[in-house]
């Protein structure tokens, strides 16, 4: 994988002392910390780097071949905290680095950016954008992506966790769920659970910017499913949308681009499945969902 060979031995990953840390000690902050990507985007994250002091930093990038094409591409929070660090280290190597302490101490760690968005002291929401992706550093010589880290108040780094689910190491391709609206939404994800209401998302938060509707179907009372496209990537994006978030259900997304391979997203969810996303530019599609026995499959269509 290449993200491996253009990445090892080029992050400088010394613990850096904590600042006005809280007392817990946990993994994972109360309310479940989320990709540090806009909701939709999917991010390579690869482990594998020489200079990984304790094997659960991740290195994130666009795709594993990308080199620079990731520059200036906007982080956010992984979930609401207190800046607890905004500033340009040298002797570590991390450059432009940022540090976020969450309401149960976790901390969060993202290096290497390009430009801060946040100074120390700010509040910040979940899904809030705190930066953008770089290379700084005065120790290595660096391609663009986001070095990150999840650690504990005493300073361990210890294993991420995205939407309450452990990052599988070294290497995962990931589809970031932090989609509640900058963080504003009191809900705690796609696989929490409310205790009741609606569904906080829209079709467009899933998919991600640039994004617009072009179809849907309901499920009966259930949901919906829709298609959306990006004019100006070519993608085609589906995503299934439950009406309740009340529990969780069997919910279903999928695309299949006219001579490419069926692409799905599928398992017990609270609020939606997806998003499922495949370049279709001039090309026709089938899409459809399901959400429990209520499911929609589309002719093959949208052409143009």
């Amino acid at each position: 994988m290449r993200i491996k060979t253009l990445i090892a031995g080029a992050c400088g990953l010394a613990v850096l002392p904590l600042t006005g840390v809280g007392t817990a000690d946990a993994a994972t902050a109360a309310s479940p910390l989320q990709l540090p990507f806009p909701c939709g985007e999917t991010w390579v994250g690869g482990g594998g780097s020489s200079k990984h002091t304790s094997g659960y930093e991740i290195d994130f990038n666009g795709r594993a071949d990308d080199g620079n094409a990731d520059l200036g591409r906007t982080v956010v929070a992984a979930g609401a905290g207190t800046v607890i660090m905004s500033e340009y280290r040298r002797t570590d190597g991390f450059g432009n680095v940022i540090k976020i302490r969450h309401s149960d101490g976790t901390v969060t760690l993202y290096a290497h950016l390009n430009a801060r968005s946040v100074s120390k002291g700010a509040s910040v929401r979940q899904g809030q954008k705190i930066g953008t992706v770089g290379k700084s550093s005065a120790k290595y010589k660096l391609i663009a992506h986001l070095h990150y880290e999840q650690r504990t108040s005493s300073g361990s780094i210890v294993p991420a966790k995205f939407n309450g689910t452990t990052y599988r190491y070294p290497n995962q391709t990931l589809t970031s769920r932090n989609c509640g609206a900058g963080g504003t939404q009191t809900q705690t994800g796609n696989s929490g659970n409310n205790g009741g209401g609606g569904n906080p998302y829209s079709a467009a938060q899933v998919c991600g910017s640039g994004f617009k509707q072009i179809d849907s179907q309901n499920l009966g009372s259930a949901g919906k499913v829709v298609l959306l496209y990006s004019a100006a990537t070519g993608q085609n994006c589906v995503t299934t949308l439950r009406n309740s978030g009340s529990g969780k259900a069997a919910v279903q997304a999928y695309l299949q681009v006219q001579g490419k391979a069926r692409k799905a997203d599928s398992g017990s969810y609270q609020y939606y499945a997806g998003p499922v996303k495949d370049t279709a530019r001039k090309t026709c599609v089938k899409w459809g969902g399901a959400i429990g026995s209520a499911k929609y499959d589309s002719p093959l269509e949208h052409c143009d």
